[in-house]
């Protein structure tokens, strides 16, 4: 005797509720106001589009002179990009020198890009990084190699801001975590020095720092010694970046449980050990978003060194538009200049958040 057994036929789920419809449904409609509010949205998106597409793309002018963006009825000139644009990325760097700063860019964007995905993290990769440290320095400053020297006087624009936000947050990054654990410190003579330097530092804006870098500094030195200000200026960032990050180190200190402490105690840990092994690996994972946050500002807050003289990528961009011709197309190079903090920006942000979410995979395995 046989048991025939026939299975129910297995039904798809609504088209509504999968797919892009599905989402939409789920993330934009899902209530009366949302739908309401999405489509205002949607609307004022389109107004904004609208209002900026035809300026910005179809009736732009994409080369040419002055002359031809000064016709009625066309958009934005980026021909003043193309023009300005080695002013803009090199300042008053040597013209027929200025493939150097370029090769020097690449370079390290290319060790930024391999930096991101930690399959390349290990000894190979630290000594990339302090080769290109004397690479970038054999490169910008010239003087050997048949190369000829260019006095750092003459350095601007993007490989300016690069190098002074980046040596800003390498070095302020150990010394924010020092500072941090004095602040923390059962000695009152360390923990009081700390307090006093961070909140001195953070306490006055940044300017007041690069210019009492420039003006002070100096006057430690001996009689007939002097310091570059570019020098003087990285000195300033550096203290200022590393009283920012010793708070932030500090509220991931506080964010450990008393227990990860006392177990470190059972285990019979010294206070360096206890800290390197178990207290800081995850007070750093937790500031990882407040962190890179202050290295954001960072490089953000080059432009200010205008005031000692320097002359950055935004303020090599305002100065090409000086030129008495192209004066009146300043929001085009300021838009350009946007796009490019921008993408510096976003990639730091974006990093910052895959590796938030690599290291927490990798601690909950």
């Amino acid at each position: 005797m046989s048991v025939q057994t026939t299975s129910a036929p297995i039904e798809k789920p609504p088209v509504t509720e999968v797919g892009v419809i599905g989402w939409l449904r789920a993330n934009l409609f899902n209530s009366p106001f949302n739908s309401v509010l999405t489509i205002a949205c949607f609307a004022l998106i389109v107004y904004i589009l609208q209002a900026i597409l035809p300026w910005a793309l179809f009736k732009a002018v994409w080369s040419g002179t002055p002359k031809d963006c000064q016709v009625e009825g066309v958009g934005a000139c980026w021909a003043v990009i193309s023009e300005k644009n080695r002013f803009t990325l090199f300042g008053r760097y040597t013209y027929d020198e200025q493939w150097r700063p370029a090769v020097a860019i690449l370079l390290f964007l290319g060790l930024i890009g391999l930096s991101c995905f930690r399959r390349f993290w290990g000894k190979a990769l630290i000594w990339a990084w302090v080769s290109q440290v004397f690479i970038w320095a054999v490169l910008m400053w010239g003087g050997v190699l048949g190369l000829k020297f260019v006095s750092h006087e003459q350095w601007g624009g993007l490989p300016l801001t690069l190098m002074m936000s980046v040596v800003a947050i390498v070095v302020a990054y150990p010394i924010g975590i020092v500072l941090a654990l004095g602040r923390r410190s059962d000695m009152p003579v360390a923990r009081s020095l700390c307090v006093a330097y961070i909140e001195l530092i953070r306490g006055v804006p940044l300017i007041s720092v690069l210019f009492m870098a420039s003006v002070m500094i100096p006057l430690f030195f001996p009689e007939g010694v002097t310091v570059d200000k570019l020098l003087r200026a990285q000195i300033g960032f550096t203290m200022f970046l590393a009283a920012y990050l010793a708070e932030v180190v500090r509220a991931g200190l506080q964010a450990i449980p008393k227990g990860q402490y006392e177990a470190a105690d059972a285990l019979g840990l010294g206070y360096w050990a206890k800290m390197r092994l178990i207290v800081l690996p995850q007070a750093l994972r937790l500031v990882i978003p407040p962190m890179v946050n202050s290295f954001i500002s960072t490089f953000k807050d080059t432009s200010l060194v205008i005031i000692i003289g320097l002359v950055d990528l935004l303020n090599a961009g305002k100065i090409a538009v000086n030129d008495p011709p192209w004066r009146s197309f300043y929001v085009e190079m300021y838009v350009y200049i946007a796009l490019i903090y921008f993408a510096f920006c976003f990639t730091m942000s974006k990093f910052s958040q895959r590796l938030e979410r690599d290291l927490s995979k990798a601690t909950s395995r």
